[in-house]
């Protein structure tokens, strides 16, 4: 019911209530899920609106200015800290003789991690002048709680929607749009990432996978991920068009890139930006020699990695991220270029496939059992492994073709063809476009209804 409700008063009430309307559905839709959380990220809003008006007032005043913003960053990063690491740090310290201490047991508010780089970014670009500062709670809470993209991003800078959440268009022709990019996130979430997701599922639960079986678990939970997250991406970017916003790109077809370099250009996009511009460019970047850029990297690639998740698998995936990376640019980057394009992407894709395998098992034993049987310790073939492959056939090629470009451009050549077509060229373009769409919604509906397997897995960040 939320969403037919929130479209249709949004469309009806007027302009100057439409914000306080999307702010009371927003924490509404928070509060269903995290009902004593939603006081959180409520202290988060009215905490980083008032540093952010603090910093306006005293702009002049250069030290108040810096002290500001750097009691912002500690109370962002702290309450962060403790709901997201509370618990990492005890287990950690109890490995230590003679300690033990109880566990925090504090449950991690949905999206935390999501809305306070929101929040961060905005007090940031309030000091750098970068942003104009927001003298309107409604209209700060809003940025930070905005529904669609609250959950898991993309990470939106304040910087890019200031304009719209004053001034937005909203009519129908860009509510179609919306709806269209929301049922192909939909459909890349329940048609493609979870029917892969029972292949990894299955996979990695096995005692002893050869090398044939854990090779295509890889690839199946590269396919999960991918289509997991930008599939909720397209929808985060479709429910904001219904309502106006334009949210920037998260993805660019990740996986036809030719150096890891190119990857992490490509996938994640909003976070990706959030640390360069807040975290490695502040730590002098590249301009400061070598010496201090290898470090820069490493620090940026660690936080990534934290970032992720409190466990030392995402520490060891930030940092094996961060030492390729430094190979490409001090090492093998100019091979790599000279290099076929074919060569790249196969290189750069047996990288990725082994990044996903380091990301996805957080328990040591287990991820290295699995590393083992990627180069073949527990025997080549296995009994089920024509089995998997026959019955996951359909569903990885259909994979395959959704993560490169192709559909796209030839959608797009079509959509403009229409536009400059015959009127009944365009009537017939547009019922089929209508029969596709409504044909992925109705098959994406039958399966969340039919299918208990729904997981999805940046909920977690």
């Amino acid at each position: 019911m939320f969403l037919p409700l929130i479209t249709l008063f949004y469309f009806i009430f007027p302009v100057k209530l439409r914000n306080g309307l999307l702010l009371a559905f927003s924490l509404v839709f928070y509060a269903w899920g995290e009902p004593v959380y939603v006081t959180i990220m409520l202290a988060s809003i009215g905490m980083n609106y008032l540093f952010g008006l603090g910093i306006d007032r005293f702009r002049s005043r250069e030290k108040t200015k810096k002290a500001l913003l750097a009691v912002s960053v500690v109370c962002n990063l702290s309450m962060l800290g403790v709901f997201k690491y509370a618990d990492f740090v005890i287990d950690n310290l109890n490995l230590l003789p003679g300690v033990s201490l109880p566990a925090a047991g504090i449950a991690l508010p949905i999206g935390i991690s999501f809305f306070t780089f929101q929040a961060m970014s905005y007090v940031i670009d309030v000091y750098r002048a970068t942003a104009p500062v927001q003298k309107n709670i409604l209209n700060f809470g809003l940025y930070i709680s905005l529904f669609p993209q609250l959950i898991a991003g993309p990470i939106v800078r304040y910087s890019t929607v200031a304009e719209q959440i004053a001034h937005r268009r909203t009519d129908f022709d860009l509510a179609a749009q919306g709806i269209r990019r929301f049922i192909t996130g939909l459909a890349k979430k329940v048609l493609i990432a979870n029917n892969v997701g029972f292949l990894w599922a299955r996979i990695s639960a096995a005692d002893a996978p050869p090398a044939a079986d854990a090779w295509l678990g890889a690839i199946a939970f590269a396919f999960q991920i991918y289509f997991d997250f930008s599939g909720y991406s397209d929808m985060a970017i479709g429910l904001g068009r219904i309502f106006g916003f334009r949210f920037l790109e998260n993805f660019d077809y990740p996986y036809i890139s030719r150096s890891v370099t190119e990857f992490w250009r490509r996938w994640h996009i909003s976070l990706g930006t959030w640390f360069r511009e807040y975290l490695y460019i502040p730590l002098g970047g590249n301009r400061r020699g070598a010496a201090k850029q290898v470090r820069n990297i490493l620090i940026v690639w660690l936080l990534t990695g934290l970032w992720h998740g409190a466990s030392w698998n995402f520490v060891l995936w930030g940092l094996y991220y961060g030492v390729l990376l430094l190979l490409e640019k001090f090492v093998v980057g100019k091979i790599l270029n000279r290099a076929p394009a074919a060569v790249g992407r196969i290189c750069t894709l047996l990288a990725v496939l082994f990044g996903w395998v380091l990301f996805a098992l957080d328990d040591t034993g287990a991820l290295f059992s699995y590393f083992g049987a990627m180069f073949g310790a527990n025997g080549g073939f296995g009994s089920e492994t024509a089995y998997l492959l026959t019955t996951n056939a359909p569903t990885l090629l259909i994979a395959a073709f959704a993560s490169l470009p192709f559909g796209a451009r030839f959608g797009k050549m079509l959509s403009g063809r229409a536009e400059s077509a015959t009127r009944r060229k365009r009537v017939l373009f547009f019922a089929a476009e209508t029969v596709w769409y409504g044909l992925l919604f109705l098959l994406s509906t039958a399966y969340l209804v039919d299918s208990t397997y729904n997981p999805f897995i940046y909920f977690r960040f």
